[in-house]
């Protein structure tokens, strides 16, 4: 299954609810996961521009987009990105694809 980072930045009031009523995250977002057919590996928390982020598979994008939805939609989140990672052969896989691309910047086309 393909695999995802989450970065995510709660908002003031989800830390204050947090502070309030401490909760075990990794065990919510775990369970919300596996009922969407995913697995989360893993859940973070950091300092800087972002609280944490969560390692996790999924069966595919659309999934992963519905879940990425209905999780920054709630409003607990000042920031929220997914980014779909890639192996080592998926690169070396998409770089002879792009060999294969005749493309052209623009603005660097030769007009006669």
């Amino acid at each position: 299954m393909p695999l995802y980072l989450i970065e995510f930045g709660y908002t003031p009031e989800a830390w204050a609810g947090l502070v309030k009523s401490p909760e075990n995250r990794e065990e919510i977002v775990r369970a919300i996961l596996e009922d969407a057919g995913g697995k989360l590996h893993s859940l973070w928390y950091t300092f800087g521009e972002s609280d944490g982020f969560a390692l996790m598979e999924a069966p595919d994008n659309t999934i992963v987009a519905g879940l990425s939805i209905a999780i920054s939609s709630s409003g607990a989140f000042r920031k929220f990105e997914t980014h779909v990672l890639m192996t080592q052969g998926e690169v070396l896989e998409a770089l002879e694809k792009a060999g294969e691309v005749a493309y052209t910047a623009p603005g660097a086309a030769v007009h006669a």
